[in-house]
């Protein structure tokens, strides 16, 4: 697995290396700043407009026609466009410089490099949405109070900080070796210890968190766009190793991804009593976040797509892989 933990590497510093990070990067944060700009003018709106879920907002999800529009065609309109750009130079740019067949050729099997190159794909993916918890303390109207009261488990945390501290420093100017295991133990152990003994006391907190809005709609909306993520990405990534053009691959992973987002905007055309309504909400990856996740709503359907079409791409992409090999 050395082999496969090094290719992860490579391909995830490639991200930050060339341009096409850097540009997926830039188009998914001035989306969300949009989008985050709406739903916070939605938040202070007085009148009968208003905001009751606000991660709707932030994901394109509004129930309202005029809004849902609005939202609905910057969040998923350009979703599977950053998804692509992920993507697109993953196994395409590898064919069009000639370094794929080098790369069959090592001592390597084909799962472990989809298996990589997902990945570090998806650890990119990772990372563009860890950036947006910046945004999770107004959506969700936390308040912090803090409580600095001195108490013999709390003494025990500080204490365990500092020589927890201690030890990196060892570890720095070289320090000795006993030493520096000492503290790397002792400092962790009275740590945790004082804190785990600290937080059993109900009299006393470090700090209380307080969420003015229910919190579990964040959750689960982070919960969707991750396994949603992965599933585009993993289309992607298909597609990534049919062709040679960086540029054909991520156009045909946006016209594949908008297989599962145009479903959505014919919603309106069909009665929800109708037969087709549920098929069209099956597929339709916006509809699963407009009445379920960002209302805080785990439904197993749109999870059960998810994981099935991540890994019926991924398997595909391996055999695109092996046919290459055999020929």
């Amino acid at each position: 697995m050395r082999a496969t933990f090094y290719l992860i590497r490579r391909e995830f510093a490639a991200y930050f290396t060339g341009p096409v990070g850097y540009a997926a990067l830039f188009a998914f944060l001035v989306l969300t700043g949009l989008l985050f700009n709406l739903a916070l003018g939605l938040l202070t709106e007085r009148g009968p407009r208003g905001l009751e879920y606000p991660m709707q907002a932030l994901l394109g999800g509004l129930d309202s026609p005029d809004t849902a529009r609005v939202a609905g065609v910057l969040f998923w309109g350009l979703f599977p466009a950053v998804t692509g750009i992920i993507t697109s130079r993953l196994i395409a740019e590898e064919r069009g410089t000639g370094t794929l067949e080098a790369l069959l050729t090592a001592p390597i099997r084909d799962w472990q490099v989809v298996l990589a190159k997902f990945v570090a794909c998806f650890a990119f993916y990772v990372l563009m949405w860890a950036i947006t918890l910046v945004y999770v303390p107004v959506l969700a109207d936390l308040h912090c109070t803090w409580n600095f009261a001195i108490t013999p488990f709390s003494v025990m945390l500080l204490v365990g900080i500092v020589l927890w501290v201690l030890a990196k420093v060892a570890f720095w100017f070289e320090w000795n070796g006993w030493l520096m295991l000492a503290l790397s133990v002792l400092g962790p152990a009275l740590a945790l210890t004082g804190g785990y003994l600290h937080a059993t006391q109900d009299e006393v907190k470090f700090v209380e968190i307080v969420a003015g809005i229910d919190p579990r709609p964040v959750l689960t909306s982070y919960l969707g766009v991750l396994l949603a993520g992965a599933m585009f990405l993993a289309l992607g990534l298909l597609v990534s190793s049919w062709v040679k053009s960086q540029l054909v691959a991520w156009m045909l992973s946006l016209l594949l991804g908008l297989l599962f987002v145009l479903p959505a905007y014919l919603r309106w055309q069909f009665d929800s009593s109708s037969v087709v309504y549920p098929a069209l909400y099956y597929v339709s990856v916006p509809e699963h976040f407009r009445r379920d996740f960002t209302r805080g709503v785990i439904d197993t359907r749109p999870l059960v797509l998810y994981v099935s079409v991540t890994l019926a791409c991924l398997l595909l992409t391996v055999r695109s892989l092996e046919a290459r090999r055999l020929r």
